[in-house]
């Protein structure tokens, strides 16, 4: 009597190259040498600075690709991608916005400024427009008290904005973003 053969189940090979082809040569590498390590899980935070450093954000196949590769429990790695703050899990906008909530912004009205970009935006703080253009953020200080209230802009620090000068504002960079993409 002939016994069927065993059905296979380990298809490593092919998880792992659908996790470096989502990872690319250089962070596989790294990778790599932090798994020859004798403790890869204590890697696991220098390999998704890298990881977002390359691609700006961890989404989760980045995420589920680090699992793998590093061996680490998929729980694990979410786990520390989503405690600490410094980790980014949505694709940035092109153009961040960062409102100064400091005292000296907020007594000059940073509470309105916040509020007419919502309104203009139509998201709400830690948001990005449906079409990457736009994302909010509040920042405790930006360090520019005298010219309160203040907003960035990437890296653009605007002076003394109030909330009708922010559709002028936003048209601007929107502008800028069409001109850049022609």
């Amino acid at each position: 009597m002939t016994h069927p053969t065993p059905a296979v189940t380990d298809h490593w090979d092919q998880v792992r190259e659908a996790a470096e082809a989502v990872l690319g040569d250089e962070i596989v590498e790294y990778i790599r040498t932090a798994a020859a390590q004798p403790e890869p899980a204590s890697e696991l935070i220098s390999v998704l600075h890298k990881v977002q450093a390359r691609y700006g954000y961890l989404d989760t196949e980045h995420l589920d690709a680090v699992a793998q590769l590093l061996q680490v429990p998929a729980a694990t790695v979410s786990g520390v991608a989503t405690f600490y703050h410094f980790f980014r899990l949505n694709k940035p906008a092109r153009y961040s916005i960062s409102v100064c909530m400091g005292t000296a912004c907020y007594v000059k009205g940073a509470d309105k400024v916040v509020n007419r970009l919502q309104e203009e935006l139509g998201i709400d703080i830690g948001e990005t427009t449906s079409d990457g253009l736009f994302g909010l953020q509040q920042a405790r200080c930006l360090g520019t008290c005298g010219l309160a209230p203040v907003m960035m802009v990437n890296d653009d620090v605007l002076s003394r904005v109030t909330p009708e000068a922010i559709p002028a504002i936003l048209d601007r960079y929107a502008k800028q973003s069409r001109q850049d993409s022609s």
